[in-house]
């Protein structure tokens, strides 16, 4: 067996992920602290329970400074609820702090941008 990424003990080359990701998060499907995908993430410098799983130690090392909860999802390949739940047990014991996305978006439609986009992704083309 094959690994692919030292930083990733789960994943395998030729199967892919070893374990399903309900497994990692002990199958919980709901955080405890509220996120959502641009909730920045950071380490606080508390060392979490030695109890925690691989997964843990690697979102934590991924928060070394303000890291959108989209970004660790990533980087841990796991789904964002899956990642969600891990952060949020690395919030409650203190070796994490979140934030709330600074600019919250209301659901209007800016039409100007929406054309500017379009624009943009056309000339791209």
């Amino acid at each position: 067996m094959t690994v692919a990424h030292q930083d990733a003990p789960w994943l395998d080359d030729a199967a892919g992920r070893l374990i399903r990701p309900y497994t990692v998060s002990g199958g919980r499907t709901r955080p405890t602290t509220t996120l959502d995908l641009l909730s920045q993430v950071m380490a606080t410098g508390r060392v979490p329970p030695d109890a925690l799983g691989p997964e843990y130690t690697l979102a934590l090392g991924l928060c070394g400074g303000p890291t959108s909860v989209a970004e660790v999802a990533a980087h841990l390949r796991l789904p964002a609820m899956v990642t969600k739940v891990l952060l949020s047990d690395l919030v409650d014991c203190g070796a994490l702090t979140a934030r709330e996305p600074r600019h919250r978006f209301d659901d209007s439609t800016d039409r100007s941008l929406l054309e500017a986009v379009l624009d943009g992704l056309r000339r791209r083309l």
